[in-house]
């Protein structure tokens, strides 16, 4: 049985592509930090960790290691916080840098060796923000286009052992990212897409032939809509 390793495993993207790998026979280890709403029976294993301290990021890959080898990463725990740049505060930059950014590098770099040996998969999920400018999000697209520009680099730096290294740029998606935000996906299905839709990439992505591998995946809805609170 396959291993997976997926941050945010307990809401949004994150939670959907877990239920993916479940589906598709994988054993999870899920990411979180409240999992009151997460009632996986079977091949699941919660894993409490803040990934905002890499020194819990290190703990955390220790003790996985004692116990199985990890064939895929998922790094799709991620925060934002939007507004004009002299208004976000140096603790929120800090968070949205070290969640969005600091983290999935670290994991990756401490899994690296780990995901050769097997022939793995990380997929890392960034936005599509970090393909265009971002007024109003100018740190958050940042992060983002950091993420993707490290997925890029990594692959033609691992491709030759055989890991692969893709990174999934979502438009706006209906998922629990905006309860705290002041706007959202607007009111028309066609305008957003759902978790399930990132979730699905993710299976196209770990279904393909070996050898061949889809490096980005961008997803957007039909219509461009945005609803403000």
């Amino acid at each position: 049985m396959k291993k997976a390793l997926v941050t945010g495993a307990t809401s949004g993207i994150g939670l959907a592509i877990t239920r993916k790998l479940l589906e598709l026979g994988y054993f999870v280890y899920g990411v979180g930090r409240d999992f009151s709403k997460v009632d996986f029976k079977e091949n699941f294993e919660p894993v409490e960790c803040d990934l905002l301290k890499y020194q819990n990021i290190e703990k955390m890959v220790r003790e996985l290691k004692g116990k199985s080898d990890v064939d895929l990463l998922v790094n799709s725990a991620g925060v934002g916080y939007f507004g004009p740049h002299e208004e976000i505060n140096p603790t929120k930059l800090h968070k949205m840098i070290t969640l969005n950014l600091e983290a999935p590098l670290v994991l990756t770099q401490l899994l690296l060796r780990n995901l050769k040996k097997n022939s793995g998969t990380v997929i890392n999920i960034a936005s599509i923000t970090a393909k265009k400018s971002s007024v109003f999000g100018c740190a958050y697209s940042a992060t983002k286009a950091g993420l993707g520009h490290f997925s890029e680099s990594l692959f033609d730096e691992v491709r030759k052992t055989g890991v692969k290294v893709v990174c999934i740029y979502p438009d706006i998606t209906k998922t629990p990212f905006y309860d705290n935000l002041d706007f959202k996906e607007g009111e028309d299905p066609l305008s957003y897409i759902l978790p399930e839709c990132v979730a699905q990439g993710v299976e196209t992505i770990i279904s393909q032939r070996e050898g061949t591998v889809i490096t980005q995946l961008v997803l957007q809805p039909q219509k461009h809509q945005i609803k403000r609170k």
